[in-house]
């Protein structure tokens, strides 16, 4: 099933032993266009800095109740490696991370999540004991935040067409399937999807996301409200 993340935010997140905040933002791949990381608003629970969660901890998502159930207990997530607000998340932090959890790097394998297409939860000895590692390079590994591309200017071959309104993702794969565009006076502000494989690039410096298709291709597909993707 796809969810748009917009609608996701805000919602509740829940531990195995009681509610632990609600769902700030995520972090997505451009790579790949995997959603790596959910970030978490701990804020009167805990206090410490930025929590990020790891779809391979994605229990069941409420949608009735707006919650989404997080398979770690509060003690798990309050001694997990931290990481600087105001720095870009690292591959020195995500391996830390994932040895503190147990959990594979999806960076190792051919899969989306490394050897398989589903980030799939796995159980290790170490889980929940904290780990030290020294941060010799602060690397930017194509992380972005969903909440930051939120508003970009979409850039087709021949001119602007709209801005981004959100990303269409599977429940499963837990990868951005679509994104949401809302167009403007040129076709009556009326939503549009692209496909992420026909985007060229994301600039943040000038807000925008380039996209492979001129307004013309993205005309004749409108109709279906997708930009159909490669064969």
């Amino acid at each position: 099933m796809l969810l748009n993340l917009k609608n996701i935010c805000g919602q509740k997140l829940s531990a195995s032993d009681g509610d632990i905040g609600k769902i700030k933002d995520f972090y997505f791949d451009d790579k790949t266009w995997a959603v790596r990381y959910l970030v978490a608003d701990t804020s009167g629970w805990f206090t410490g800095s930025k929590v990020l969660l790891s779809p391979y901890s994605f229990g069941r998502l409420d949608a009735d109740a707006k919650v989404l159930s997080v398979r770690l207990t509060k003690q798990q997530i309050e001694n997990s490696p931290s990481i600087d607000e105001h720095r870009p998340v690292s591959r020195q932090f995500e391996e830390n991370y994932n040895r503190y959890y147990g959990w594979p790097a999806y960076w190792q394998g051919d899969e989306v999540w490394g050897s398989a297409e589903y980030p799939v939860m796995t159980t290790s000895t170490s889980v929940g004991i904290p780990v030290t590692y020294e941060y010799v390079q602060w690397d930017d590994i194509h992380l972005r935040s969903a909440k930051a591309v939120h508003g970009h200017h979409i850039e087709a071959i021949d001119g602007p067409i709209g801005t981004v309104s959100g990303f269409m993702v599977d429940d499963k794969t837990w990868t951005i399937r679509e994104l949401v565009v809302e167009t403007g006076h040129w076709y009556a502000g009326k939503e549009i999807r692209i496909c992420p494989s026909k985007i060229d690039r994301i600039s943040d410096t000038e807000s925008k996301v380039y996209v492979s298709l001129t307004i013309a291709d993205i005309k004749r597909t409108a109709e279906d409200a997708v930009a159909k993707c490669a064969a």
